[in-house]
């Protein structure tokens, strides 16, 4: 089993920098959600995986598997009404992190938020956020893509 070290921040607009990135198209659906338990499906750049995350906040395990399409398909008819879409870039930095930034689509059109993950908890203490990152919301339940799923936090 894996860990996922991450914090997640509110976005006012796409940074400048995305024009030069190209995004990829990411559905993403919700089979099963407690507390401390998130089941996914995810189609993006014709992978299809099945993610099981526990825990909250920053760090959370997490086990992937891989998945036919075949496969995704018959779940994702399971996942009708706890679904996100959203188109993500992959923007490099100086710290030799990644932030990805998702605008979201449907019920959520117009929402950005950027995600950094970080290879240990001491990176992520250490990263300084961007100027153009807002509200940090890691701890924000409303924020976690489960609750995107069937929620609009902005209501």
């Amino acid at each position: 089993m894996s860990y996922a070290i991450e914090r997640k921040f509110l976005l006012d607009a796409l940074p400048e920098i995305t024009a030069a990135a190209e995004p990829t198209h990411i559905d993403q659906g919700y089979l099963a959600v407690t507390d401390d338990l998130e089941v996914r499906v995810r189609a993006r750049g014709g992978d299809h995986l099945l993610t099981v995350k526990g825990g909250r906040g920053e760090v959370r395990r997490e086990v992937t598997i891989e998945l036919s399409e075949e496969q995704f398909d018959q779940l994702w008819e399971l996942t009708d009404g706890r679904r996100i879409r959203k188109r993500r870039w992959v923007l490099p930095t100086d710290d030799d992190v990644e932030i990805e930034v998702d605008r979201f689509a449907d019920h959520l059109d117009g929402l950005l938020i950027a995600e950094v993950e970080f290879a240990s908890e001491d990176d992520s203490r250490a990263f300084t956020p961007p100027d153009w990152f807002g509200r940090e919301i890691t701890d924000d339940d409303r924020y976690r893509n489960a609750a995107l799923a069937t929620d609009d936090p902005r209501r």
